[in-house]
C-alpha cells in the first residue's frame, strides 16, 4: 500500500520526522539491551510517568529509592551488600532507559500534532500514523508490566523471560513499522507480480522475527552465559535437561537449555533459507540479507563462545535489528503497489 501526500515539502517533513523516530527507537532498543544485561531494569521500583521524569536530588532521595530496591529479590538474593555507588550505576541505566522513552513518545506525539494541524495527513496516513503513537503508548504499559514481575512479593531475580520477550518483540514491530511507512512515502520502482520471491521474504521476515523473540529469551535468563560450547551444548547434540525439573511446558520459556537450544535451530533455518532463497532468486535482493544473516551467525557464535560480554551481545542485539529492516524493506521492495484513497 503506498501512502500519498500532495505537499512535496510535506513528505519531505514527514519522512524526516520518521526517519528521527526510527532512529531513536533503534537507540532505544540498544539502551534497552544495555539496561538487560547489566541487571539495570529492576532499580526503579515505581512507575509514575510524571515525577518519575525527574532524576532523584540529594542524599535523602538517594536513599529512599535505594532502601525501595533493597525490598526485591534480586537485592535480596543477588546483590545484597551493594553499595549506594553500585546502585546509583544500574539506577541510571533505568532512568535513562525510561526518560528516553518519554523524549520519542513526546517527538512522536508532537510529530502527528504539527501535521494534522498543517492538513497534511489524509486518512490512510493519519491512521497509520496514529497506529504508530498508539503502539509506544502501549509499549509504555509493557515496559511497567515486565519490571513488576520482578518486584514486590516475587522470589524472581529478574524479569519475567516472556514479558521482556513481548516488550522486545513490540518494538521491533514499531520500528518496522515506522521502517514500511517511510518507504511507502517514498518513490517506489515497479515491480511485477510474482507471488514466489515475496513469498520467500515474508518466510524469512516472519522466521526472523521469531529468532528475534527467541533470542529475547535467551537474554531474559541469562542463558547465553550458561551453555557457551558450539556446536554442542554443554558436549551433547541435544540437551539433556531441554525440559528442565519443575518446568515442564514453561521450559520454552523460562528454561535456560531450551530457550538456547531453540535459538540455535532457528539460526540454522534462517540461515539455510535465505541461502536458498537467493540461490532461486539472484536478482531479487536476497544476497543483501544472505549475507547479513552470515556476519551475524558468525557473531552470535564468537559471543556465545566468548560468554556474552556486554558489547558483543549489544552488537549481535544491534545487527539483528539491521537485519530486521532489510528484510522489511526487501518485503516492501517485493510487494506491487496498490493506491489508497488520497
Amino acid at each position: 500500500m503506498s501512502l500519498q501526500v500532495n505537499h512535496p515539502n510535506a513528505r519531505r517533513a514527514i519522512r524526516l520526522w520518521l526517519l528521527v523516530v526510527g532512529a531513536m527507537v533503534y537507540a532505544m532498543i540498544l539502551i534497552g539491551g544495555a539496561t538487560r544485561l547489566t541487571d539495570s531494569g529492576l532499580s526503579i521500583t515505581e512507575w509514575d510517568p510524571i515525577k518519575g521524569a525527574l532524576p532523584p536530588f540529594g542524599p535523602e532521595a538517594w536513599d529512599a529509592l535505594f532502601e525501595k530496591y533493597k525490598t526485591t529479590a534480586e537485592y535480596r538474593f543477588q546483590n545484597s551488600g551493594m553499595s549506594l555507588a553500585e546502585f546509583q550505576y544500574i539506577f541510571w541505566w533505568e532512568w535513562a532507559h525510561r526518560f528516553f522513552g518519554r523524549v520519542i513518545g513526546l517527538v512522536a506525539v508532537g510529530g502527528v500534532v504539527v501535521f494534522a494541524l498543517r492538513k497534511w495527513l489524509n486518512g490512510p496516513l493519519l491512521r497509520r500514523l496514529l497506529l504508530l503513537v498508539l503502539l509506544g503508548g502501549l509499549q509504555g504499559f509493557i515496559g511497567w508490566w515486565m519490571v513488576a514481575s520482578g518486584i514486590g512479593e516475587t522470589d524472581r531475580l529478574d524479569v519475567a523471560p516472556y514479558r521482556l520477550m513481548t516488550h522486545f518483540s513490540l518494538a521491533l514491530l514499531i520500528i518496522a513499522l515506522t521502517m514500511w511507512t517511510w518507504l511507502d512515502l517514498g518513490e517506489k520502482p515497479q515491480v511485477p507480480e510474482q507471488s514466489a520471491p515475496r513469498g520467500w521474504a515474508l518466510g524469512l521476515l516472519i522466521l526472523l522475527g521469531l529468532q528475534l523473540a527467541a533470542g529475547a529469551l535467551v537474554a531474559g535468563l541469562d542463558a547465553g552465559r550458561t551453555y557457551t560450547d558450539w556446536p554442542l551444548m554443554a558436549g551433547e547434540a541435544f540437551p539433556s535437561d531441554y525440559v528442565a525439573d519443575g518446568l515442564g511446558i514453561r521450559s520454552l520459556f523460562e528454561g535456560r537449555a531450551a530457550t538456547q537450544f531453540n535459538h540455535r535451530l532457528l539460526a540454522y533455518a534462517l540461515f539455510a533459507g535465505v541461502l536458498m532463497a537467493w540461490r532461486r532468486y539472484p536478482k531479487d535482493g536476497f544476497g543483501l540479507l544472505a549475507l547479513l544473516i552470515s556476519l551475524q551467525a558468525f557473531w552470535g557464535i564468537l559471543t556465545l563462545v566468548s560468554a556474552a560480554p556486554l558489547g558483543l551481545a549489544l552488537i549481535h542485539q544491534a545487527l539483528g535489528v539491521v537485519i530486521l529492516l532489510v528484510a522489511v524493506r526487501l518485503l516492501w521492495r517485493l510487494t506491487p503497489t496498490r493506491q489508497t484513497d488520497r
